[in-house]
């Protein structure tokens, strides 16, 4: 196999890893706990330099989209807010889009792309 040649399922299992030896099993385990198999240890182990560095680029990516994530989440919710300060009789945010700035309108938007790119936003709420 050249060097270069990526395998997906070995970047897709080393992503999942967790790579604490586990005592019990002597393998790594799956992010959800589950030990690795003794096949899929060995799989890992065979992982190529190649593979490697595209975990290592993945998750990275991953971590910088996360870190934009909550800080869209943290600005929608601080510009949210203010509405609801403005307007007590509100309890919803569709009840306050009515209310904002065209600016604020399209910062809203721009922001729940980020912040919630499946379309569910959850906000804080106290009665």
């Amino acid at each position: 196999m050249p060097e270069t040649e990526l395998r997906i399922e070995v970047i897709a299992l080393l992503l999942d890893a967790d790579f604490k030896l586990r005592p019990d099993t002597n393998t790594w385990s799956h992010s959800d706990g589950r030990p690795f198999t003794q096949a899929e240890q060995t799989t890992a182990f065979q992982a190529t330099r190649a593979e490697l560095e595209a975990v290592a680029a993945l998750t990275a990516r991953n971590a910088a989209a996360a870190l934009e994530q909550d800080k869209a989440v943290q600005a929608l919710t601080k510009l949210v807010l203010s509405y609801f300060a403005r307007h007590p009789e509100a309890r919803m945010v569709m009840d306050v889009l009515p209310h904002m700035t065209e600016e604020d309108r399209a910062e809203y938007e721009r922001l729940c792309v980020i912040a919630a790119p499946d379309g569910g936003i959850y906000l804080p709420y106290e009665d």
